[in-house]
């Protein structure tokens, strides 16, 4: 009887744990359909796209995909049109990335110095970051606009329809776009910068002060190296959003006046779609900018961990 007592309290709390999920169980339940839907919406395409670089393929034909292995990447990369998109890709990234590195670094080291109002300008500067790409490119096609827009007035304020139109210069539409891409994403440098330069410790300057250290020797020897790492993560950031550049070019030029300011991926984009629907090279066409990307994040990784001591 005495047995019989003891089983039952038993079994009643066996039975109420199997009714209550264990933590694993739990943990399980909410992690395989996160797993599933990263599997499907991004490892699939990834592989499937790779695949496709590999085959005479379009996704508008009504036919399987045919191997012919490296032949589009040998197409690809025999094509002058895709060495001179590179090269815009590449002469845009530079511009683009070296102004916003001095101009966000500069801003920066201006916030840090705490006055009436540095907050309200801090938030009042990373406005333009917040906006869609789209959105500033359309702003920015009506300020170039050569009739009513406000930059041919500043550039030429007594009679501004002779001012040059921006956008329709070959030279001059690179150097829009840049512009547009400084203002926009300058404040992402600037927010890097500032989070390092409030990082430092107060007394490395007041031991160079001690030791009458001039500002020059302050800033090369202790401002510099101390806001390193934070300055080139947001260039390599930076760089890897200027390769792949698309939305904001496509909403200013459209790639144009020519080709001007056809980079890499408004290329892509034509060859994918806009008449060609060339899936196969399209894709592979992706891969090798995957690579590029690929290769300069890991010369900035190298030497962002040199910089560290790693």
């Amino acid at each position: 009887m005495t047995a019989l007592t003891q089983a039952a309290p038993t079994q009643a709390k066996q039975r109420a744990q199997r009714r209550h999920m264990s933590d694993g169980a739990l943990v399980r339940l909410f992690i395989f359909p996160t797993l599933i839907i990263l599997i499907l919406w991004n490892v699939f395409p990834l592989f499937y796209s790779l695949y496709l670089s590999f085959t005479r393929y379009s996704v508008i034909a009504n036919r399987a995909p045919e191997w012919i292995g490296f032949s589009n990447y040998t197409a690809i990369l025999s094509r002058p049109t895709f060495w001179q998109s590179f090269a815009t890709t590449g002469v845009y990234a530079l511009l683009s990335v070296g102004l916003q590195t001095v101009l966000g670094f500069s801003l920066a080291m201006l916030l840090r110095q705490k006055f009436k109002g540095s907050g309200f300008i801090t938030t009042l500067t990373l406005i333009p970051m917040m906006l869609s790409p789209v959105v500033v490119g359309m702003f920015w096609k009506l300020i170039y606009n050569p009739s009513y827009g406000i930059f041919n007035f500043l550039l030429n304020p007594t009679n501004p329809r002779l001012a040059t139109d921006m956008l329709a210069n070959p030279v001059s539409a690179m150097l829009a776009v840049v512009i547009v891409d400084v203002w926009m994403w300058t404040p992402f440098v600037m927010l890097l910068c500032l989070s390092g330069l409030n990082a430092i410790p107060d007394y490395l300057y007041e031991a160079a002060a001690i030791d009458r250290a001039s500002a020059w020797f302050q800033f090369r020897r202790i401002t510099l190296p101390q806001v390193a790492p934070l300055l080139l993560i947001a260039v390599l950031f930076r760089t890897i959003e200027a390769i792949k550049a698309f939305d904001l070019m496509m909403g200013l030029t459209g790639g144009g006046p020519g080709k001007s300011t056809e980079t890499v991926s408004i290329a892509l984009y034509r060859l994918a779609f806009s008449g060609q629907f060339n899936t196969g090279q399209a894709s592979a066409l992706a891969y090798i900018v995957l690579i590029i990307i690929i290769c300069i994040s890991n010369v900035y990784i190298r030497y962002l961990n040199k910089l560290r001591g790693e």
